[in-house]
């Protein structure tokens, strides 16, 4: 018997934004859903509007399974996260075991087949569009907070916002020109209504 997917169906059950009072509750499996979206508009934007060459296949296997050592660690929240040098260290090499841990649970044949999504090219275009794909739904969900009228979530808009553009990734600033605005819209809004 084999673990593995029993574990991933857990991610629905660990809660994101821990700190923060929230009108809708999110966990990591709707997250990794919507980050798995984003990334592949990414790497589309980035081979068809500025001729690059991600896979955006890779892309969205990458978001799929960006959270999965979550499911043993839970999540921690971003300021405890990276509080200080030691805290962020420490925290990697624990999720760095969860990974391993996870991939254990696999039967041998099918590891080679998950270890690359599990354990990512770290320095690969893929992996930066899905980093940049995370935070953007980070953004996204500050603005849905925000328009629920939630001021909770105010300052991490705007750090947000701030690390976003300082990545100066041409795909980050055509979503956001050309998609962020309708996430502040409601349904009527969107519909011309």
């Amino acid at each position: 018997m084999y673990d593995f997917y029993a574990y991933m169906d857990r991610m629905k059950y660990i809660k994101r934004w821990q700190l923060m009072r929230s009108v809708r509750e999110e966990n990591i499996m709707e997250h990794s859903q919507q980050v798995a979206m984003f990334a592949h508009a990414l790497a589309v934007i980035n081979n068809k509007v500025f001729g690059g060459n991600a896979n955006a296949e890779k892309t969205v296997l990458y978001a799929v399974y960006h959270e999965c050592s979550e499911v043993m660690t839970g999540d921690l929240p971003t300021p405890i996260k990276y509080y200080d040098s030691n805290i962020k260290g420490a925290y990697k090499s624990i999720e760095a075991l969860a990974c391993e841990k996870l991939l254990s649970t696999l039967p041998e044949e099918l590891r080679g087949a998950l270890q690359s999504a599990i354990k990512p090219d770290v320095q690969s275009i893929e992996y930066s569009l899905m980093k940049a794909a995370d935070r953007l739904a980070a953004y996204v969900k500050c603005l849905e907070e925000l328009r629920c009228g939630n001021n909770e979530f105010t300052k991490a808009e705007k750090s947000i916002k701030e690390d976003l553009h300082s990545r100066k990734m041409p795909e980050v600033e055509y979503f956001f020109d050309k998609f962020i605005k309708s996430f502040s819209l409601s349904l009527d809004e969107l519909e011309g209504i």
